[in-house]
């Protein structure tokens, strides 16, 4: 049995739709989550992500951030704030993942920064990237963690980050394992960036609360 680092088996976006038979769609009703009927934000969220902003500019000026660093100083705060620490949801921090293929032979492995549980689903994956780097080079290996959900019947959704930049990612499987991905978000553009960023959050936090419910 042959067990090889996802990282390193999974580079580009061609190798995990390739390897996952993943298809990209551009329905506009596959992944509304993070476009329509958004929940509003109270000036306490507001307050805390304009400080939350400014602590991470304030940090950033002075030199890139390595992920552990944007980990504690922007990705936790943000989770925190947008309430997927707080029940139902439970977290798993640095959970290893196991791909197996052709009958056991092969198996891919890796390692998700930051999982958030609800009932044993995963909802959240958090990848985060230094900031030297572009946040779509984490889609790959992103794409392979959302296709290990124990429950593939449900949708699992994805966030990348590496502080400068954050991208939403959804997944479904069936007879057509489909994905696709929000627009990149900016906490440099302004506030209202990172407000948008909380209220998908909790929107997702919403769709997995109410798929949970289906199925109890």
């Amino acid at each position: 049995m042959a067990i090889t680092a996802i990282t390193e088996a999974i580079k580009t976006l061609t190798e995990a739709e390739q390897r996952f038979k993943l298809a990209r769609t551009e329905e506009e009703v596959f992944f509304t989550e993070w476009r329509i009927d958004l929940p509003t934000l109270t000036e306490i969220d507001k307050t805390q992500l304009n400080q939350l902003r400014q602590r991470y500019l304030y940090q950033r000026a002075e030199n890139q951030l390595l992920e552990a660093t944007v980990m504690l100083l922007f990705a936790s705060p943000l989770l925190t704030i947008a309430g997927l620490f707080d029940p139902p949801f439970k977290v798993r921090s640095e959970e290893s993942i196991q791909l197996i293929f052709n009958d056991g032979e092969e198996v891919l492995q890796g390692r998700i920064d930051v999982l958030v549980l609800q009932n044993q689903l995963w909802v959240v994956v958090l990848e985060s990237k230094k900031t030297a780097l572009s946040v779509w080079t984490a889609l790959p290996q992103t794409l392979a963690y959302l296709t290990a959900n124990p429950q593939p019947k449900l949708p699992s959704f994805g966030m990348m980050t590496n502080g400068d930049e954050i991208i939403f990612v959804k997944l479904t499987q069936g007879e057509q394992v489909k994905y696709d991905v929000s627009r990149v978000f900016s906490p440099f553009i302004s506030n209202q960036e990172l407000y948008q960023v909380v209220q998908i959050l909790r929107s997702i936090g919403h769709t997995i609360r109410l798929l949970a419910e289906v199925r109890e």
